[in-house]
């Protein structure tokens, strides 16, 4: 079983839902990273979402999109990420999913992608530009060293395709909530009910909802429709680049623990 199955079936064993903050590699700087995931992970974290600064990140919203820049501007690369992660993951209790976009994956080679990231103690990937077609090489390789390739179901997505894409996916089903791309959102809309039930009736998979969720009574309102795992990504990454590094830490931490109560409380 994979750290991140592993994760899911003690939350469930315990009728919890977990909490899957998003953060941005290298924003403001990599030590600060390190320091960001630790603190998330002591302050209510169940997984840790990490992406890798890209120069066209198509699925990203305007939060997002600056944070990478900025790090792109200090030379923040993948080969550094994954050196800062060996350093921490270590002293996690949380997995960390890499979120990266195909291009530097095909460029690396996917075996020695592979490789480089299981050596840093990644346990899942989320591609967002990566389609069910494409996905089985990067499904093999994942296999082989228990890294779990998450997959994403939009909610245009045709029930023949949902089926699909249930049926491959490593780790737990990302629900996009919204049609378009990251970004904080003042309601979330009602449908994400329906399609979380419609995927339920096609796996047992665990299923996390992302993209627009930013305030805990959204948070409460998504697990209460059914979702094993929230995820929280742009209003993280805002608080990290507000004011100082310290102010940033703190924010994120007292985020962190409002978002995981309102979901562990009924």
């Amino acid at each position: 079983m994979t750290a991140i199955s592993n994760r899911f079936k003690n939350l469930a064993s315990q009728s919890q839902c977990a909490l899957i903050p998003f953060i941005t590699a290298g924003d403001p700087d990599l030590e600060t990273t390190a320091e960001a995931l630790q603190i998330l992970d002591r302050n209510g974290a169940d997984i840790i979402e990490l992406g890798v600064p890209y120069s066209d990140p198509l699925a990203d919203g305007p939060v997002i999109q600056a944070a990478a820049t900025r790090a792109l501007q200090q030379g923040i690369t993948l080969d550094k990420v994954l050196e800062m992660l060996q350093n921490v993951t270590p002293s996690l209790q949380a997995p960390v999913i890499l979120f990266t976009y195909y291009n530097p994956i095909l460029n690396r080679g996917i075996e020695k992608f592979f490789k480089d990231i299981a050596s840093a103690g990644v346990a899942g990937l989320v591609v967002p530009d990566l389609p069910l077609e494409e996905a089985s090489g990067l499904l093999k390789f994942a296999s082989e060293i228990d890294i779990d390739v998450i997959l994403l179901v939009a909610p245009t997505s045709s029930s023949e395709r949902i089926e699909a894409i249930a049926r491959s996916s490593q780790g737990f089903i990302y629900l996009v909530s919204v049609t378009g791309v990251t970004g904080m959102r003042s309601r979330l809309e009602v449908r994400v009910s329906d399609l979380l039930q419609q995927i339920r009736g096609v796996t047992d998979k665990p299923i996390g909802v992302g993209f627009g969720i930013s305030q805990p009574e959204q948070a409460k309102q998504v697990k209460e429709w059914g979702a094993d795992a929230v995820i929280v990504g742009s209003a993280f990454v805002k608080r990290l680049a507000f004011g100082t590094r310290q102010q940033g830490l703190i924010a994120i931490a007292e985020f962190c623990q409002s978002l995981k109560t309102a979901i562990t409380t009924s």
